[in-house]
């Protein structure tokens, strides 16, 4: 899992990957399409979708001459779900912060 996460979140941390996978939300596209607006050589450009589909966030088939990537929505899951056992915890530490600040605030009085 920690490889995973490793994965997801070093895929997701370059602002470039993140506009594709932005991109790719909206359904598949090819590779030309996705580097249109992308001011950077296609060889850097297919680095970073290489990052991604290495990551498991994106596949890409080939039909002719043309590659098209497409998102793969599982893949967000070990991600979401690392957000969402973290955000239980700080809530639970928010609450707790909240009912002690509201107990000393009462003894005060």
């Amino acid at each position: 899992m920690t490889n995973q996460l490793d994965s997801f979140f070093s895929a997701l941390a370059d602002p470039t990957r993140r506009a594709v996978v932005e991109q790719l939300i909206q359904g598949p596209a090819a590779v030309s399409a996705l580097h249109d607006g992308h001011d950077m050589a296609l060889p850097t450009f297919l680095r970073h979708l290489k990052v991604l589909e290495d990551s498991g966030l994106v596949t890409s088939t080939k039909k002719g001459r043309v590659r098209t990537v497409e998102m793969q929505p599982e893949a967000l899951r070990a991600g979401a779900d690392w957000f969402e056992a973290h955000k239980s915890m700080w809530e639970g530490r928010m609450d707790r912060l909240a009912r002690l600040a509201d107990q000393l605030e009462r003894t005060r009085t």
